[in-house]
């Protein structure tokens, strides 16, 4: 039987108005949609069921179960106040609000609700309920991103929240780079073709982005395409010290900030790092414990010694069983790396270089095209399996390496380990701006709409961390749960009335913990 509305009578005297279902003689309180007082709240409640129930009828007046006349009644607004409220409530609280432009907020409100273009951007914002400004109003609003300078005070909103109101803990910043690329295949002064994560063709921007321990956003810059990521950490870093005068912190970034001369820039600047090292570094940082150990580890062996800049480990190194402290004075050309050993890694590391042996297997075997692949060996035409290569990363496996210039009696090496552990915090954000902000941008093609479409993604970013981080829901899930929940504007009989969503418990503690 399909759902119909149930007028019941409460302890307290008013009437409850339900949405039920009964099956098998069973019934079923599909929706509790409140308790009516008088007639007026009663009709406006009927009108509300019969909404819902027939969602395509605006002008309703049809029976309920048993001939109940709920009485002509005329929907005259709709809107998602309480996401609406929610978001604004976050964006006031990270001090967003010293950017007074609607237009700006409401690009923003689109890109956390439903990621889309500029211009379908007004059909969001009417869905929620509010009046949307023309799209010219929103093309100015990009525009003034850019001769406001919108992203500098944000960033400088976002400092000031982890400062003030997260204790300033500033000690730990993570790094990361992604790839967006566009729509086209026709290249500009920074739409580039490059190296892509996506593994695409296309003319793409390089992205930088800088975050707490946490996850928070607190820079974002873009590159050109073709641009390596090493040539954009310091740049970010550079940016970002001269925004807010900070000196003393801890940049940590993945393996592909490795390079010597970003080390030295970023050492030279008076900053501390930690970045991950290539598993091809081993046999180099660990000569020693290989010439008296062997490739004998235990589950959970950190090893802490030093890795050298540029030039070649001394042979004399390999007279003496104890590993090197590294020491800035005494050691001038090296960085301290610390390497950990986990069966767990071992695991894992077995598993891709076993899909990395199969696939070069099958390139010499013809099975698959011919291309660049590890454990290939091209001489001339021919192709062969590189076993000395596959040997030397077999007895690799397990082993993580960290590069530092922070000495041992200020961070243990487990710390350097944990610090670095903390990075899938960028990761996740980086995802979270690619999937759920749908940060990529398709149609933009002038270096000022790009840039103004970043600036709202950034924003965008801090709004849906710091939701997450408060309430422990993703931006997704929030939408989901509060956007059908619609506050309603009812004409009846020449009385204006309003009718509130029935809130679930779990989004009502959502709500609190949001501090609604």
């Amino acid at each position: 039987m399909s759902p119909f509305l149930r007028k019941v009578k409460t302890a307290s005297g008013a009437t409850a108005v339900q949405i039920v279902e009964k099956k098998h003689g069973v019934r079923t309180i599909l929706e509790h949609l409140g308790s009516a007082h008088d007639e007026a709240e009663l009709a406006a409640l009927m009108q509300v069921g019969q909404e819902k129930l027939h969602v395509n009828q605006p002008l309703l007046d049809l029976p309920t179960r048993g001939g109940v006349q709920a009485g002509a009644a005329v929907i005259e607004a709709k809107q998602s106040k309480l996401l609406v409220d929610v978001i604004r409530a976050a964006w006031r609280r990270l001090g967003f609000d010293v950017i007074e432009d609607e237009a700006f907020f409401q690009l923003v409100l689109a890109r956390l609700v439903e990621p889309t273009s500029k211009l379908d951007s007004i059909r969001v914002i009417e869905d929620l309920g509010l009046r949307a400004p023309h799209r010219n109003t929103f093309t100015k609003a990009l525009r003034r991103c850019a001769d406001k300078e919108y992203r500098d005070r944000i960033a400088h909103a976002c400092f000031q929240h982890v400062w003030t109101d997260q204790g300033g803990d500033l000690s730990l910043l993570m790094y990361d780079v992604t790839t967006l690329y566009f729509e086209t295949d026709t290249e500009d002064s920074l739409r580039k073709v490059g190296f892509s994560k996506e593994r695409r063709v296309d003319p793409q921007i390089v992205v930088g982005l800088l975050v707490d321990r946490t996850g928070f956003p607190l820079e974002i810059a873009c590159f050109e395409g073709n641009k390596a990521e090493t040539q954009t950490i310091i740049p970010i870093i550079k940016a970002f010290q001269a925004r807010h005068g900070v000196a003393d912190m801890v940049v940590v970034a993945d393996a592909g900030m490795l390079s010597t001369t970003n080390l030295e820039a970023i050492d030279a600047a008076g900053l501390r790092f930690i970045v991950g090292s290539r598993v091809t570094r081993a046999p180099h940082d660990l000569a020693k414990y290989f010439h008296w150990h062997g490739n004998a580890f235990t589950d959970g062996q950190v090893i802490d010694t030093i890795t050298l800049r540029r030039q070649k480990a001394d042979p004399d190194q390999l007279k003496t069983r104890a590993e090197p402290v590294w020491d800035p004075a005494a050691h001038p050309a090296a960085w301290r790396a610390v390497w950990a050993y986990s069966h767990k890694r071992v695991a894992r590391d077995r598993k891709t270089l076993a899909a990395q042996r199969d696939r070069a297997v099958a390139i010499v075997d013809g099975d698959r095209p011919a291309k660049k692949a590890r454990f290939v060996k091209t001489t001339g035409q021919s192709a062969t399996l590189d076993d000395v290569s596959l040997q030397r990363a077999a007895d690799l496996v397990g082993l993580k390496g960290y590069v530092t210039n922070i000495t041992s009696t200020v961070m243990p090496a487990g710390e350097v380990i944990t610090s670095y552990h903390d990075l899938w915090q960028v990761e996740q954000s980086f995802r979270m701006s690619k999937s759920d902000l749908a940060a990529r941008p398709i149609y933009h093609y002038l270096r000022d709409s790009i840039e103004a479409h970043l600036t709202i993604v950034f924003t965008a970013l801090a709004i849906a961390r710091d939701l997450q981080v408060r309430t422990g829901w993703s931006i997704k899930r929030i939408v989901r749960a509060l956007r059908p929940l619609q506050h309603v504007t009812i004409t009846l009989a020449g009385r204006q009335l309003q009718a509130e969503p029935m809130t679930p418990d779990d989004v009502a503690h959502m709500l609190d913990r949001a501090g609604h």
